[in-house]
């Protein structure tokens, strides 16, 4: 059973406090009182009012000044202004003050009650907005002070006043949309839209559709009008995740569109114009693709205006104590997952491995083991096979680096790179090369020479 909201009258006449008690009692709220403005103020710093009904003439200190105060000290409380002779003028002074509504005497108990219940479910709301907006901040916070992470956060204050086109490069998981986000924050268009687009989640006859909207009757299916991103973004950021897996037609109308300011709607004939400032990102390497033909070079350089890429978590390994810590209390906040300790060890063993699925792998790592770990400390014990020292196949199976030359050192990581991604695939090859940013073709050659374990899969569940 919730508490019931307490609500503050603050009036110098005795019959009006006990009158508005009697009321606001009976309707299921708790009523405070206060004679002057002095002790009101006094009453609501004590930090458990839900509203405050507010006389305006007072003797000594009225309520005008009240209501400065009020909003200067509380500035989210709900303040409601009462007067029996007042003037437009007062009324409209104390709206621009912050007041939420103003009453005439003698007082309408309906209206009374009617204004205190909506003044009380406004601010309900801005407060949940509140903690809404705070949470949404929280998750997507840049956390670490790594030298790689350090020259990110300097590169994007640099480019987001700009509003220059950024292309973001990164692996799969290292937080390009993090980034996006964080130029959209910081830059002139931060109160406009940031519309977002994964272009490898959409199939190819979706994506033209969702990027441009469509008219009723441009297809079979369009029984409605429906607008595009370019348009929901317009006066703010479109960001285009995985742009590398656009196909060459719609690359041809996104360069249209970044060349000239407007497009067209699928089966429209009206020119739209549109100021968007576009953001784009991809794991692939977009200058071998140009190279292969399979994306145009003049979009590329369109994107590319400044380039930047985000670092690896096996990069910035000295972060990962606080993204654990982080994602500890994110979990624990929005899935009600219980806070625990990563142990030392644990820390050191996440801070040796490779992470191929960078900050969302270890992420996941970390609501796995607050899931799954029995005890208030999370340990070695608790740590699944694949990571697990014992493991066999982990980082702790691999030789002594220190004892070999360069070329076998790095063959020795490489192939327990690839075990990892493997395992983390299934076994699929076709997968393990996405994410590894190579031509299948060319990993199945590396796990024969690196003498990894045979059996694995590929698309169709082929060999290697």
């Amino acid at each position: 059973m919730s508490t019931p909201a307490t609500v503050l009258i603050i009036d110098d006449e005795a019959g009006i406090r006990r009158s508005l008690s009697g009321i606001l009692e009976d309707e299921g709220y708790t009523a405070v009182v206060a004679a002057d403005g002095r002790e009101g103020l006094k009453l609501a710093a004590r930090g458990d009012t839900s509203l405050v009904l507010l006389d305006i003439w007072m003797e000594g200190m009225d309520g005008i000044a009240v209501l400065k105060q009020l909003k200067q000290d509380l500035p989210h409380l709900p303040v409601v202004m009462m007067s029996g002779h007042g003037t437009i003028e007062t009324a409209v002074s104390a709206l621009k003050l912050g007041a939420y509504d103003y009453l005439e005497k003698p007082l309408s108990l309906d209206r009374v009650t009617l204004t205190v219940e909506h003044a009380l479910k406004e601010s309900r709301l801005t407060a949940e907005n509140v903690r809404l907006k705070q949470q949404v901040e929280r998750r997507w916070q840049m956390v670490g002070d790594a030298p790689p992470l350090a020259r990110l956060r300097d590169d994007i204050g640099r480019v987001a006043g700009t509003c220059a086109r950024v292309l973001i490069t990164g692996e799969n998981g290292s937080g390009k949309e993090l980034v996006a986000r964080a130029l959209h924050a910081q830059s002139p268009r931060r109160d406009q839209p940031l519309v977002e687009i994964n272009c490898a989640a959409l199939p190819e006859n979706l994506i033209e559709s969702e990027l441009f909207g469509y008219e009723k009757g441009a297809f079979s299916s369009a029984d409605s009008s429906k607008p595009g991103m370019f348009e929901l973004a317009d006066g703010g950021a479109l960001f285009l995740d995985e742009v590398g897996d656009m196909t060459l037609a719609t690359q041809a109308r996104v360069l249209r569109v970044l060349q000239e300011g407007r497009f067209q709607r699928l089966g429209g004939v009206t020119p739209r114009q549109v100021d968007v400032w576009v953001i784009a990102a991809t794991n692939r390497d977009l200058k071998a693709d140009v190279a292969a033909g399979r994306f145009r070079e003049d979009l590329f350089y369109r994107l590319n205006v400044v380039p930047i890429r985000v670092p690896p978590l096996r990069e910035r390994a000295g972060d990962i104590p606080g993204l654990v810590r982080h994602f500890t209390e994110l979990a624990a906040a929005e899935q009600g997952l219980p806070k625990k300790t990563f142990s030392d060890p644990v820390l050191d063993i996440f801070a040796r491995l490779p992470w191929p699925g960078n900050v969302r792998e270890l992420k996941n790592t970390v609501e796995r083991m607050l899931i799954m770990a029995r005890g208030a400390t999370v340990t070695a014990a608790d740590l699944p096979p694949e990571l697990a020292p014992q493991g066999g196949a982990g980082l702790e199976a691999m030789p002594d680096l220190d004892a070999l030359t360069l070329k076998d050192a790095r063959e020795a990581f490489e192939a327990e790179h690839i075990r990892r991604v493997l395992a983390a695939c299934d076994g699929n090859i076709s997968r393990t090369a996405e994410r590894l940013g190579v031509e299948r073709s060319n990993l199945s050659k590396k796990i024969r020479q690196l003498g990894i374990a045979s059996g694995t899969k590929g698309t169709g569940e082929s060999r290697a």
